[in-house]
């Protein structure tokens, strides 16, 4: 098994000298680790140990030792092996007494808890081995309970460190995933909003512009037309198109702002100013609504019915502008039923389309619970949407 399978997910990736200079905080942390093991390895012969190398083989405990604990600088990229290595040291050199306990740590705080426990084991062994070498220090019971609580408390240490890292990695991952969902949903309202702005736009536009063309071909159709009533087409021409871009910049205003802002929203009530203004225009309307529907419509139901009532008026104008439009909302079983119907007519005003507002229709009865359906039937053009009224 090699190191990299046998380290856990929070294991330090290995450190290369291809990797570029180290900055002053890793530096830090990986020598000053290396010059207290050797620190403690002379207090631990020096104080701690009643029995211990002398003479010649102080110096060579104490050279041995230095090659110990400098093992410690490669611990990044074997934990394991170091910690063995370390362990088998500190059988024999009294200097290497500390060092291989920080290697143990290093294992246990970024390796897996059972090759931290079989390394710990490894050292326990080593300090028996180390009795059996100065076996005047201690009792080989004391000696080996000693061992076990130390290495015990360091893969313990070492354990719970790795624990809390996790935790709190896992707790930031949780915390960045929360906010990038957030951010994807205010980017989904954000989308949903410019979406309807558009829409909402689409029907605005084409409306304006379907009563410029019928008081254009009312010009053509009748070039004799006295002065006044030139001007006055000219005028209701002009006022349409100068309302048209008024309402086309207030709605791209709001889809260019970074918080799309609401257009304002039409209702029931708007429905006979907008049949008056298509009546103004030339264009033929009869209206069948009861007046008691405009104190119970909700703010939804009279948006929608508005709507289809602009884009049935509107689609009628293009097609069929010689022809009378019948425009009727009335409660049916539960439902407002708004119906825009007329006859089918050969002259067309010839303004193009692409039904992307007959679509856009369907959407907004889908969303509210209702449904929209239209076509032709028995030679007639009829448009009929079903919107839920409780």
């Amino acid at each position: 098994m090699t190191e990299q399978n046998e380290q856990g997910p929070t294991s330090e990736p290995a450190t290369t000298g291809t990797t570029g200079p180290r900055s002053a905080g890793t530096l830090l942390r990986t020598i000053l680790p290396t010059l207290a093991s050797f620190a403690g390895g002379l207090a631990l012969l020096r104080w701690v140990l009643v029995q211990g190398p002398t003479g010649a083989l102080l110096w060579v405990d104490v050279a041995a030792g230095v090659l110990a604990c400098c093992a410690l600088l490669f611990r990044r990229r074997a934990r394991t092996a170091v910690a063995l290595a370390l362990a088998a040291a500190a059988a024999f050199v009294a200097t290497a007494g500390v060092a291989n306990m920080v290697a143990l740590y290093g294992v246990a705080r970024h390796g897996r808890l059972r090759v931290a426990i079989a390394v710990g084991a490894a050292d326990v062994l080593a300090g028996y081995v180390f009795w059996l070498v100065y076996p005047g220090n201690n009792q080989v019971y004391l000696t080996v309970v000693v061992n076990l609580a130390i290495v015990t408390a360091v893969v313990a240490s070492g354990a719970l460190r790795q624990t809390q890292a996790s935790l709190l990695l896992s707790y930031r991952e949780r915390a960045e995933r929360a906010e990038q969902e957030q951010r994807l949903r205010e980017n989904q309202v954000r989308q949903a909003e410019r979406t309807r702005i558009a829409r909402e736009m689409h029907d605005v536009v084409t409306h304006r512009i379907s009563l410029i063309a019928l008081h254009a071909g009312g010009l053509m159709v009748d070039p004799d037309l006295s002065r006044a009533a030139v001007k006055d087409a000219g005028e209701l021409i002009y006022g349409s198109a100068r309302q048209a871009l008024d309402e086309l910049r207030t709605a791209l205003g709001a889809l260019r702002a970074d918080e799309p802002i609401s257009l304002e929203q039409p209702s029931l009530d708007r429905i006979q100013d907008l049949v008056g203004e298509a009546v103004r225009a030339g264009q033929r309307v009869e209206l069948d609504m009861d007046p008691a529907l405009l104190e119970r419509a909700r703010t939804g139901v009279g948006r929608d019915a508005y709507r289809i009532v602009q884009e049935g008026l509107a689609n009628a104008r293009k097609h069929a502008p010689d022809a009378t439009a019948l425009v009727t909302l009335a409660l049916e079983e539960g439902a407002l039923r708004v119906r825009v119907e007329n006859e089918v007519v050969e002259r067309s005003l010839g303004v193009p389309g692409a039904g992307a507002g007959l679509i856009g229709l369907k959407e907004r009865a889908d969303l509210a619970g209702g449904t929209l359906r239209y076509g032709p039937s028995a030679g007639r053009f009829e448009l009929v949407g079903e919107l839920p009224w409780t």
